[in-house]
């Protein structure tokens, strides 16, 4: 069936995103990051100005593959035959960034237990860890609204984004936005490290928060620690390695 769909309906271009998106959904479950059948990767389909995959409404990220993602338009249509729904609360938040924001090819939006927990004290995300210092200056927030189902609610969103390309929502969860898929995994691994530590800390005492200008000086150097590649490249191939360790399906 996978092969039929790839040779019948799809660019190359198209397949190839299909796979790199099941597979950050096995990463994310791997992880631990699964919520239910809820929370949401989506990436833009390379090509088709206002395309993009999310995952089918009602399957845990473990059963996300490459064949069963759901083609939706940003104003919600669907443009394949895909038999399952997509969750209002995820298309609504994703397409108005997909919408408005040309370098936001994957976005993901997360409820793990740190990231809420962070996201729900006053000061959010403070520059104590070693992760936390990467995203000192570079986080936006924004209130909690409820359920994200309402059209009306995007103009703040992206306000409250501005320039930034990860977001805490308050009360709420994880938002991260990346050029490609590894960019927005690393954003998302290394955010989650910073609350899981943060939590950690919490528990032990007073934190010692770090200066700003040992932040700028972090900040700055970060890129020689780094693998050629990407950002997020080497990672997320590693983990993705890890997931073909105990199953593969989610290439079909």
């Amino acid at each position: 069936m996978a092969t039929a769909l790839r040779n019948s309906t799809m660019t190359e271009a198209e397949w190839e995103a299909r796979q790199q998106l099941a597979a950050c959904y096995r990463v994310f479950d791997m992880l631990g990051w699964s919520e239910m059948i809820y929370n949401h990767i989506t990436l833009k389909v390379p090509g088709e100005e206002g395309a993009f995959l999310i995952n089918p409404f009602g399957l845990h990220f473990s059963e996300v593959k490459a064949s069963n993602l759901v083609k939706i338009d940003i104003d919600g249509n669907k443009l394949d035959d895909s038999p399952y729904p997509v969750n209002r609360a995820g298309f609504v938040q994703h397409a108005l960034f997909h919408r408005h924001l040309p370098d936001a090819h994957c976005i993901a939006h997360t409820h793990t237990t740190a990231g809420m927990a962070v996201a729900s004290v006053e000061g959010g995300l403070r520059p104590t860890n070693f992760y936390a210092c990467n995203f000192a200056g570079q986080i936006a927030y924004h209130d909690f609204e409820g359920v994200t189902v309402r059209d009306e609610e995007g103009e703040r969103l992206l306000a409250h984004l501005g320039d930034m390309r990860v977001m805490l929502l308050r009360n709420h969860g994880i938002l991260v936005m990346g050029r490609t898929v590894p960019e927005a995994f690393i954003k998302h691994w290394s955010l989650q490290r910073a609350c899981e530590i943060q939590i950690a800390t919490a528990s032990m005492g007073a934190p010692i928060t770090v200066p700003d200008e040992v932040v700028a000086v972090h900040q700055r150097d970060l890129h020689m620690a780094q693998v050629p590649g990407g950002p997020g490249a080497a990672d997320f191939a590693a983990m993705v390695r890890l997931v073909d360790r105990t199953d593969k399906s989610w290439r079909e």
